[in-house]
């Protein structure tokens, strides 16, 4: 397919290249004027003294001389011949007017070489100065060889099944979703029979890093059938009409594959909705998007071509896109869930070694929210620092140490904290530790550390503590604005000052707690709706509209409400820091001592109040220097004191 392609792509070079040397080789014969002669003419031009030169060559054994010269009036590309009798009288009359005028006389034994060094002479340079222009300019277009094919498609066919259904992890009603798309690639009769018709596209929506392209490239693996794959962006182009170009040529290949997949990866950059912009709608997006609506359902059929788009933005597509006959059926690729979770972990574990303490069932539950992409960069950073740290296997440390990795950044071991600053910090995390620990409908505490890492001083790790569909009841959403709350209250009670530390804090307990009031309808104003819960504008289609749909009054009454819950809130947290001072006091003197304590050590300090076990150590990269340089001046001490009893 490539070699024939490039061989489409050569033929307008090599025609153009042959039509410029007839034109070179037409225009330099022409340019030759030969002027035929008698004998008795040629003896007239002589009489007349008019004759410039002549060269004399025998024509073969054809018994004659072929006499070829000029005239002394003559242009360079201007010449006479004539043919004379092959007799001594003759040649010694041409050479007895020859001498008597000074005419100079040339004997050639070829006579085709003067015609053939002339045209050689005149026609090669031509054509190499006309070869070396096209040799410069192939090269000054070497950056795009296609630039002659810039309305051609871009989608690009994958040869070989890049991934099958086992290779995709968890999404089982997703699988059983597409699975249909196999059966009618494998055996269309089985659905004509019935009457069936198979949806012509599949949107697959979900947030990033959920398996969207995975699952697409799982269906193609599975059906074994052409699988084209390009990005909506390739799709648009600065030339209007360049990506309906496109979309038409790319539809025009996948039907000569029928049946085959095409998948549109962010199909958003090319799907938004037409009449959004605000310089006008004929651009170059909205013609692409116009046939692509045609290509996929219009006058013509496209008979075995299934389209499978991905998006993480389905609220900014256009309508005409999302209607049955397009694309038919939408597939939600959400967050997995627990199980999920540790079916994508054993999938990305295939190839890594991992210590005896490593369960990834653990892993799994301690990952509420971290999607498929998630999840691999947890056990690569965990591998990572394996090597880092010289070690046959990944353990717990470094799972642990990649966990806070991906969710909050390296840690600043090298940072100096004054013993103040530390304190503060302390009694900050503690106070949202003991707010998650003493409240009912609170996250569970897993860790909490006062380690710098990314902008935070130090953070405290609450998940949930069982795996739970995306609703929320209002106590958990008042329970969550407490414990954010806690690391301010903390502050107050128990440093008697108050810091930026808990800026983060207040933006989500604000957010939460606006959302109660707007979104949800969880408080006085009732269930009504006052703003839309997406924060981002599409540009042209919400800029002319109201920025709230409610009077200035209403706006007042819902910031009193937010401001009503943040108060009660805060109340709460106080209260219970209060009764609980004991163990912010605990939890934050051992938090200055071990600067990280686990889950298990946290159970153990509110059931005993001290810690009986050991920390396992971790070794930093900061540490491990210390120690080597501790060895040297060990051993440079004890060379010291030997040669000094040497000496002695």
């Amino acid at each position: 397919m490539k070699n024939r392609n490039d061989f489409k792509q050569s033929v307008p070079y090599v025609l153009l290249f042959i039509i410029m040397i007839g034109i070179v080789l037409f225009y330099n014969l022409s340019r030759f004027k030969v002027n035929e002669f008698t004998y008795d003419q040629l003896i007239s031009e002589f009489s007349k003294s008019t004759v410039k030169e002549i060269t004399i060559t025998p024509k073969n054994s054809s018994g004659v001389y072929y006499i070829t010269g000029k005239l002394k009036d003559y242009s360079d590309t201007e010449s006479f011949k004539v043919n004379v009798p092959l007799a001594e009288t003759v040649l010694e009359r041409v050479m007895k007017y020859a001498d008597n005028d000074n005419i100079k006389v040339n004997t050639n034994v070829n006579p085709e070489s003067s015609s053939f060094v002339a045209i050689i002479v005149n026609v090669v340079p031509t054509i190499l100065l006309i070869g070396a222009m096209l040799f410069i300019l192939t090269k000054i277009s070497g950056t795009n060889k296609n630039s002659m094919d810039f309305g051609r498609s871009k989608a690009k066919l994958s040869q070989e099944a890049e991934a099958h259904f086992s290779d995709v992890a968890g999404l089982v009603e997703e699988k059983e979703e597409v699975s249909e798309l196999i059966d009618f690639l494998k055996n269309p009769k089985k659905f004509q029979k019935l009457g069936a018709r198979i949806p012509k596209g599949v949107l697959l929506v979900g947030p990033p890093g959920t398996g969207k392209t995975l699952l697409a490239k799982a269906v193609a693996g599975e059906a074994n059938v052409p699988f084209y794959y390009i990005s909506g962006s390739d799709f648009v182009e600065l030339f209007v009409g360049v990506g309906a170009s496109r979309v038409r040529d790319m539809f025009k290949q996948a039907k000569q594959s029928a049946p085959c997949l095409i998948f549109i990866d962010e199909i958003d950059a090319v799907g938004r909705q037409r009449g959004t912009g605000l310089g006008g709608g004929h651009d170059e997006r909205e013609q692409t998007l116009n046939q692509l609506l045609t290509e996929m359902d219009g006058f013509g059929a496209n008979e075995g071509i299934i389209i499978i788009a991905a998006t993480n933005r389905p609220d900014v597509l256009d309508p005409a896109l999302l209607r049955p006959g397009r694309f038919d059926r939408q597939v939600t690729v959400s967050l997995p869930d627990q199980k999920e979770r540790k079916a994508i972990l054993e999938v990305h574990a295939r190839n890594k070694t991992f210590d005896k303490s490593v369960s990834l069932e653990n892993i799994s539950k301690r990952t509420p929210g971290f999607s498929g992409a998630d999840l691999e960069n947890l056990l690569n950073e965990a591998a990572l620092l394996a090597v880092r740290r010289n070690k046959n296997s990944i353990g717990m440390a470094e799972i642990d140490e990649a966990t806070d990795r991906v969710l909050m950044g390296p840690a600043k071991v090298s940072r100096t904290i004054n013993p103040e600053e530390k304190r503060l910090v302390s009694i900050h995390e503690s106070g949202h530790a003991v707010i998650g620990l003493k409240l009912k409908d609170a996250d569970e505490v897993h860790k909490i550390t006062i380690i710098p890492r990314g902008v935070a001083g130090g953070y405290t790790m609450m998940l949930p503590k069982e795996e739970k569909i995306s609703i929320a009841t209002k106590t958990q959403l008042l329970a969550q604005i407490t414990g954010l709350l806690g690391g301010r209250v903390a502050e107050e009670l128990y440093f008697g000052e108050i810091t930026t530390g808990a800026s983060d804090d207040f933006k989500k307990a604000t957010k939460i707690a606006r959302a109660m009031v707007t979104t949800y309808g969880m408080s006085d104003l009732g269930p009504v709706q006052l703003e839309h819960p997406s924060e981002s504008v599409f540009l042209g289609r919400d800029y002319n509209s109201k920025s709230q749909n409610f009077s200035d009054t209403v706006a007042l009454e819902i910031d009193n409400e937010v401001r009503k819950i943040m108060d009660e809130c805060y109340q709460n947290a106080t209260k219970i820091l209060k009764d609980n001072k004991d163990l912010v006091f605990l939890i934050a003197d051992t938090l200055v001592e071990r600067e990280t304590i686990t889950k298990e050590e946290i159970d153990e300090l509110v059931a005993t109040g001290k810690l009986s076990t050991v920390e396992e150590y971790v070794i930093t990269e900061d540490e491990e220097v210390k120690e080597e340089n501790s060895k040297k001046s060990n051993k440079k001490n004890k060379k010291e004191d030997s040669t000094k009893e040497k000496e002695k």
